[in-house]
Order: structure tokens, then sequence, then C-alpha cells
């Protein structure tokens, strides 16, 4: 957790008689035998500068309750084919990215991974569209108006996505994968190539920034890695033996293991705030400042509690430049400055990415090497961490479960290399504690996010270091398989307490178990229009449900489909008045009779869709009484090819044609192309198959009662 220099500023005294000097959490120097009454004045101004901090975050959250948490749930329900409001918003941006550096500044056990992901989604959004709501900027020229709809405007999210977690770890090729994983539920060639080059677009802009004090010259190779420069400790040879990876295999599962538990105890705690505190924005407001409280004193006192100085460690000289500077970062609290280091503060008082790469990096390999990091302070420091991450997420502040979960994994696996090496007395037979600190971070993550193939590439690119391909592939496996036993991960448990209808990758259960067909599942009772309707109809049947799309059947031939038209376009041609005098017909026969002879003026498509994504409503104007009468010709504006199904199809193919091709809804016909029902999102959720199996058995029961009767 990350702490500011001036968080102990209370603390500092003049040598006096006690001869000596208060200072910071950064390396500067502690004194030893500070009074009580110091360390009461730092223990205050640190929690009341961490509180003041995270208040600050909730306020955003707030503001734009959609900024509130990570982000990426929201995300792969928008991937999903779900409209939530608000989601890609500047507005959400901007709370979003202020607040994250607020949350993050407050000592919460909270990443910037998670939010990064959210943000880049919103920018590739309103990249996308041209115009924002927020600044009231319109640039509608040629350039953005083929990207105005909801399938490009969803391949730029997509593509957002892999340029955060581009940005965030400096992982292109793991960003295009976790966008494909994690996010997009439609993907295509076209969409891989885009996202690749929105990685490749973030990566040069990164490297540009962090390398301008070279003025673009040769690169440190430290700034390339998000997780510091990993080096084989024993020449051209692995850092770990062949026969190490079952014990890499026991880690991931005790990293899914812990990513169950992690994920069950924070499922259960947000189904409580559910109930008891998300309802109420200032309820939400005050559980931050209470919970901000309880981390900032649980933070500061862990490093009393430990009260141990452990000597800095003396014979460097085979050390990387690398080592030295993390060296350097280690926090004297309580400790002699120069010579001696907390163990726990200098896990709880730096950065969290600095802490991660102090666990990755300290040489701990048996022999002479040093032990930087005893077993009681990674214990010490990982189960009330982890405990705390568990009660961090979901609350009302920007935040990411990446970095905690890395963190805290680090410490867990670095703690079972530890204790390893424990075993052995120190002869060096395991590799080094920092590649299990590899290992474990990675087993935590992966049991929480159940992620392999992206978090494996997102791993590689953030080390640099090819060799631990296959232990970090097995470790991830490991987890999530180990992880899947007992519950879902952590997103997905989210989205389900949202009550959203996420459509999953594979076809439920029980649509495999049972024989369902469309028939069974569909709603029969679908309101449908004419190629040629009366404006006052299309009025009232606007202003009588919230369909987004109506089917349009050709009555003379007992429903046979036409065509569909969406609820938009029909509220535009309203607006636009574009119908026509009610004296050029008497009344509709069939489409044929008309020919090409049109009713109505006819509106441009680039017209209706210039107004995308805020169309007119059907509340914001009403239509005269003399105007009910006119004809509104549907026939150019209908989509004369949707996609349909036979009612006798199998819920499996209805399922993945629903889901691959990204549909709101789905117009069921029989054999002679009438239409008999509409299928749309819920209808293909378990619950809604559970009920329609049910209520398919219930009619065969009635009829056998009804035979038996007769």
């Amino acid at each position: 957790m990350e702490v500011n220099d001036d968080d102990l500023v209370a603390a500092e005294t003049a040598a006096d008689g006690t001869g000596s000097s208060v200072s910071g959490l950064y390396g500067t120097s502690t004194v030893t035998d500070s009074t009580g009454a110091d360390i009461w004045r730092a223990f205050w101004s640190f929690v009341l500068i961490q509180t003041l901090m995270c208040l600050a975050a909730s306020i955003f959250v707030y503001i734009e309750p959609v900024s509130g948490g990570s982000g990426i749930p929201e995300i792969k329900c928008y991937l999903n084919g779900i409209d939530l409001p608000r989601v890609v918003r500047v507005k959400t941006l901007i709370c979003k990215v202020i607040g994250v550096a607020f949350s993050v500044a407050g000592g919460l056990p909270v990443g910037k991974e998670g939010p990064m992901v959210h943000s880049g989604s919103v920018v590739a959004a309103g990249i996308s569209q041209g115009k924002t709501r927020f600044w009231g900027v319109d640039t509608s020229f040629s350039k953005f108006s083929d990207f105005r709809n909801d399938r490009e405007k969803r391949d730029f999210v997509a593509c957002g996505a892999a340029a955060g977690v581009a940005s965030a770890f400096g992982a292109p090729i793991g960003g295009v994968l976790f966008s494909l994983e994690e996010g997009a539920s439609y993907w295509s060639t076209k969409l891989t190539w885009r996202a690749f080059f929105c990685a490749m677009t973030t990566m040069m802009t990164l490297f540009a920034l962090k390398n301008v004090d070279t003025w673009w010259g040769q690169a440190e190779m430290g700034k390339l890695f998000s997780f510091g420069e990993f080096n084989s400790l024993s020449g051209e040879a692995s850092n770990f033996s062949i026969w190490e990876l079952p014990i890499f295999a026991c880690i991931g599962c005790l990293g899914g293991l812990i990513g169950a538990v992690f994920n069950a105890a924070n499922e259960h705690l947000t189904i409580w705030r559910m109930k008891r505190v998300n309802f109420s924005k200032t309820r939400r407001l005050l559980e931050v400042v209470f919970i901000s409280m309880g981390v900032s004193i649980t933070s500061f006192v862990l490093p009393l509690i430990w009260n141990r100085c452990t000597e800095l460690p003396q014979d460097m000289q085979d050390w990387t430049n690398q080592e030295k500077s993390l060296v350097e970062s280690l926090v004297p609290f309580q400790c002699e400055p120069g010579k001696e280091y907390n163990e726990v503060a200098s896990l709880i008082f730096t950065e969290a990415d600095t802490a991660i790469k102090q666990l990755f990096h300290f040489r701990e390999a048996g022999g002479d090497d040093n032990s930087t990091f005893s077993s009681g302070a990674l214990f010490l420091f990982f189960v009330p961490y982890i405990m705390m991450g568990t009660v961090v997420y979901g609350i009302a502040v920007p935040s990411g479960l990446f970095v905690p979960s890395l963190l805290s994994g680090a410490a867990f696996g670095r703690l079972c290399g530890h204790l390893l090496h424990k075993l052995d007395h120190t002869s060096g037979t395991f590799a080094d504690s920092g590649t299990y600190a590899l290992m474990g971070a990675a087993a935590v993550l992966g049991g929480m996010a159940r992620m392999t193939i992206s978090l494996t590439v997102i791993l590689l690119e953030a080390t640099g270091d090819m060799q631990y391909v296959l232990p970090l592939m097995i470790v991830l496996m490991s987890a999530r398989f180990t992880g899947n036993v007992f519950n879902e991960g952590l997103y997905d448990i989210h989205i389900h307490l949202k009550h959203i209808p996420f459509m999953e990758p594979e076809v439920p259960p029980i649509a495999e178990r049972n024989e369902i067909v469309a028939g069974q599942v569909m709603s029969a009772e679908v309101k449908c229009l004419r190629p040629v309707e009366r404006a006052g109809v299309v009025y009232d049947l606007l202003r009588s449900c919230q369909h987004g799309t109506f089917p349009i059947v050709d009555t003379a031939s007992g429903g046979t489909l036409y065509g569909t038209a969406s609820r938009d376009m029909l509220c535009t041609l309203l607006k636009r008045r574009a119908f026509g005098n009610p004296d050029v017909l008497e009344d509709y026969d069939n489409s044929d009779t008309l020919g090409p002879r049109r009713l109505s003026p006819l509106v441009q498509w680039d017209t209706i869709e210039r107004a995308y994504p805020r169309y007119p409503t059907i509340d914001g104007f009403e239509i005269g009484e003399a105007d009910r009468n006119c004809w509104l010709d549907l026939r150019p504006y209908a989509n004369t090819a949707p996609y349909t199904i036979n009612e006798t199809a199998s819920i499996q193919r209805t399922y993945r044609l629903f889901r691959t091709l990204g549909l709101r809804f789905l117009c069921v016909v029989n054999h002679n192309n009438q239409v008999v029902g509409i299928i749309t999102r819920k209808d293909l959720l378990p619950a809604s198959l559970t009920e329609s199996l049910l209520r398919g058995r219930n009619a065969h029961v009635m009829e056998d009662d009804m035979h038996q009767l007769s």
C-alpha cells in the first residue's frame, strides 16, 4: 500500500535530549527510541491522510456510481451485448481515472489495472462515435459516420480493453488475448488486427514517454518490463528444476483454493452490502470511511506488531543494479536507518509495484544467500492483506483486483519457497524464492479471476523471461481447475449478483441434459406490424410496450414474415412525420398489390442513423389526431432478411446462433415462414429454460389426465 513521504510528518522532532530525528516511510530515517507521543502523532496523521484520500475517491463514485469497482464485469456485459447505462460515458471515465488515483494513494489494497481496462474502453467508445454528450462536441464528418452503430462501437470497446491491459502491464499481446478470453463474446479476424493495432499504439506511446530522459536512444531493460528484469541465476540453466513442476502444480492448486475462498467470502459480503448498504449513496460513502480507517489502522499496527529489525544485505557485489535499488526501498520503520529495516513495513509502506518486485527479485536460493523476508513476516503480511482485499473489493471506490492478488500471491509463493529452503536446510536444492513468488502470484490471481491464456502471456510479457512459460501454464491451469470445483471467477460472480442476463460461452447444462426446442422457450405473444401501417397504430404500440424490435408480417398471407423494424427507427419516422396522406389507400391488403409505389415520404437512412445512439423516444413527442389515420410505409426501412429459427430447432442450436451472432432477438417461424414467437436473451438463461421445461412437463401431465378422464 502506497503512502506519501509526508504521512509521518507529525512525528518529526528535532534532535534533542533523545538524540534522534523521525521521518517518513520511504526509507528516510526513523528513530529507534521514539516516544509514545511521536508514534501516536504519526499514527493519527497516517490514518487521517489515508481516510481523506479514500473519501475523495468515494466522492467521485457518489457523483457517478458506475465508476465504482474495477469496471471489468461491466465491460464484459457490454461486449456480451448488454447495453448497460452510462458504462462508456466520458463522465464515467473522468470519475474513474481521478477516483482510482485517490483510492490507490489512500493505501487501500486495490490496483489501477482493472480501472485502466474500463478507461481504455470508454476512450475507444468515444473515439468510435466522434462525439460526446458530456462536452457537447459533435464532429459529424464522414470518417466517423461509418462507426456509429452498435457493432462497430462494440468492436472499438473490445480494442480499448486490449489497450488498457497493454498500458497497465506493458503486455500488448496479453491485452489482445485478454480481450479475446475475458472480454469480447464475438470475435473476428478484423477485430484481431484492430485490437493488435491498438495495443501496438499503446506500447509505442508508453515506450516514448518512459524513454524521454534518454532522448529516445537505447532503452533501459528495467523500463521494458512491469515486474522488473528477470535473469537466470545459474548461467545458461533455468532457475528451476524439472522435478519442481509438480510442486508448482501444488502451488497452483493452493492458489485456486485461496481464490475460491476469496470469491466465496466476497460474494457473501456483496450480498450483505446489496441488502444493507448499496441502496443508499450516503451509506456507501460512510462504509468507505469506516473501512478506510480500519485498513489504515491495520496497516500501521502490523509493522509495530512485528517490532523486529533486520540487517540490510551487506555482500551485494554480485547483485544487479535493480536489486540494489530495491534494497534502498526497504523501510527502516522503528529501526536504525542505513543499517536495518522492518520486513513487514517494507511490504506495507512501499508502493505495491515495488513490493511485488522485492518479493520477485531478492535472492534466496539457499547457501549463503540472504533471507530478505522471513516466514513470519510473510505470513503476518499475507493473511491480513488478503482479508482486507476481500473486504475492500466492492466498496464505493474505483478499484482493481490484479495488484492485490499479485502482491498477496507473491507473498504466499515466497513463503512456500522459504519454507522449502528451511526444510532443505538452505542447501540450494529448490529454486530461488523469487521463482516461487512468481508462481504464487500467478496462482492466486488465476484462482480469483480464472484466466489462463491471457494471464500466462501477460505475466510472460511483464517478466520478459520465457523460461517460465511451462511453469506458469501448469500453475494457472491447476488454479483454474481447483477453483472451478467450488465456485466461479469473481467477475462472473459479480455479474450474476447484479442479475444481468449474461450469456455464458457454453450452453446451459439444463439444455444439454434435456431435449428442449425453440418452440418451448419462445414468447408466443408477439407484437407485429404490417408493411404499411396506420401512424396511430404504430404510436399506440410503441406506447403500450417497450420492445426493441417488432416483426413485420403480411397478414394477407396468414402472418408470413416480411421483415423487422427497430423501435429507434419507428420513433424517428414518427417524429419526422414520415407518413403519407390517409386518402392514398383505403385499407391495406398485401404488399404485392402496391408494387413499388411508396405511400409516405422517404427519409434517407443516413438521416436516421445520424441520431445514434440517442434516438428519439416515444415520450418525447406526440402525434395529432389528424395524423393518426395517415399511412406509414415501412417497406423501405424494414430489415427483410432477419435471422430466424424454426420452432422445432434444438435449444443448443438456438443458443449458439443467438450468442455467436450477438443477437438481441430471434424470430421463431414455422415451416410456412409464419411468425409463431420471438426469443430474447432472457428466454435463454438457465432460470427461464428450467421454467420452460417444467411448463412443458406440466402440459404433458395435464394432457395425460385428460385422456384418462375421457
